[in-house]
């Protein structure tokens, strides 16, 4: 696994962020060094999908980028269930189907490219799992893109949404804000690494309020909700059908 040092030169212009070549090559590591928890988030989504997954159905990773989570899942999540995931970014793509051939994952896989701010045909799922995915999604199409999910879902079937959030105070939200920053400082990121991401994601990534997220899922079709993880800034929702 190659080290994210993506951020770590002075950069005279900084760009938005994308999820490329380059971003690809160092995603996994990324992953474990900026999001809190992150093995113990996919522990739970496992045992979630275990309980939720339905022989004969489908379970659906919506911006799965490099296949951690369907790996994840494919030990807990019966056999009968057939695993689709889709991202936007074809290298992420290449890697996610190198490390589910490497994994030896026998059950069906499909992996499609999509940019789910152009929605998504989601059938007979049991399961839908959105990991720091919604977040990148324009606030414009959110709505109509949770409505097509529902739709697709199984009476019963599970959302499960991670999302980085913000504060209804804004005092608490820089204090969240800074304790995160902390959080990647002790894995290794430096200031200037923080600073030069955070600029270039600040027109990618536009995160809402729990309840924001909330209303949006029970807006949209989901009869239940409620969270089942929160570190901060950082939260997982569940939502049935």
């Amino acid at each position: 696994m190659s080290e994210d040092h993506l951020f770590a030169d002075k950069q005279p212009v900084i760009r938005d962020f994308t999820f490329g070549k380059q971003t690809a090559e160092v995603f996994d590591d990324m992953l474990q060094r900026s999001v809190p928890f992150y093995a113990e988030v996919q522990r739970m989504m496992g045992e979630i999908a275990a309980d939720f997954a339905v022989e004969g159905t489908r379970l659906y990773d919506l911006g799965c980028s490099t296949g951690t989570t369907l790996l994840t899942l494919d030990p807990v999540v019966p056999a009968g269930v057939s695993f689709i995931g889709v991202d936007s970014s074809l290298e992420m793509l290449a890697r996610a189907k190198a490390k589910l051939a490497q994994a030896g994952v026998k059950r069906p896989v499909e992996l499609q490219c999509a940019d789910l701010n152009n929605g998504v045909q989601v059938a007979n799922a049991s399961v839908v799992i959105m990991n720091l995915t919604l977040q990148f999604v324009r606030p414009l199409h959110r709505q109509k893109l949770i409505t097509q999910i529902a739709q697709g879902m199984r009476q019963d079937g599970c959302l499960i949404l991670i999302e980085k959030v913000l504060s209804r105070h804004s005092t608490l939200n820089r204090f969240f804000i800074k304790y995160y920053y902390a959080f990647k400082q002790t894995n290794g990121y430096t200031d200037l690494e923080i600073g030069q991401k955070r600029e270039a994601l600040e027109n990618v990534l536009i995160p809402y309020r729990v309840e924001e997220n909330m209303e949006l899922l029970l807006g949209q079709g989901f009869s239940q909700c409620d969270v089942f993880f929160k570190w901060h800034n950082f939260c997982g929702l569940l939502a049935l059908k």
